[in-house]
Parts: structure tokens; sequence; C-alpha cells
């Protein structure tokens, strides 16, 4: 089990950047994947970017280029830095971490991105 606190989202003008926060209530090191959800008003929440125990990333198409997922395993947190946003990234963010067959979500952090 493990608890998640999203931070860092904000209101932002187009082209700028933010880097999202997630930090987790145990160690980060042992959580097979981890990750970065979206849901913007009216649609369903969908993957953002991904980061395995192995060191591997998936990005969405929507993101790739302008986003990074990376993990500190001191601070047991994982950052999403956003980087040209788009009026279209405009949504709530959520952390996601898969321990076994379970998932555990943050509670979400809104980004709006202003044209």
């Amino acid at each position: 089990q493990v608890q998640l606190v999203e931070s860092g989202g904000g209101l932002v003008q187009a082209g700028g950047s933010l880097r999202l926060s997630c930090a987790a209530s145990r160690t980060i090191f042992s959580i097979a994947v981890m990750g970065w959800y979206r849901q913007a008003p009216g649609k369903q929440r969908e993957l953002v970017a991904t980061s395995t125990i192995g060191g591997s990333t998936n990005y969405a198409d929507s993101v790739k280029g302008r986003f990074t997922i990376s993990r500190d395993g001191a601070k047991n947190t994982v950052y999403l830095q956003m980087n040209s946003l788009k009026p279209e990234d405009t949504a709530v963010y959520y952390c996601n971490a898969r321990i076994g067959a379970s998932g555990y979500w943050g509670q979400g952090t809104q980004v709006t991105v202003s044209s």
C-alpha cells in the first residue's frame, strides 16, 4: 500500500513550463510502475507517462518530446517535467503507483494552460 501526494500544478501561459511532483509514503525502489495520468473536463482519464522499476519510460503521443517523467528514489518522489505547454494540456493530473495487481492514486493537481 502507498499514499501519493501530488503538487506543482497551477496556471501557466501556453509555451510555458511546470514541474509536477508526486511524493510517495514509502520507498519507490520496489514499485514496479509509476505514472502520470490526466483527466480533462468531460473526458476520460488518459495515460500521460509511465516509468518502470527497470528504467523504461513510456509517453502518450500527444506529450512526446515535451514531457519527461523521472524518479528520485532518495526522495521517494516521481516528477513530471512539462515544457511547451498547450491549452489542450489543461486537466487534473494524477499520480499512479502499480503494486502487484493493485493501483493507487493521488488526489490530483490542476494544470491550466491559457492561450
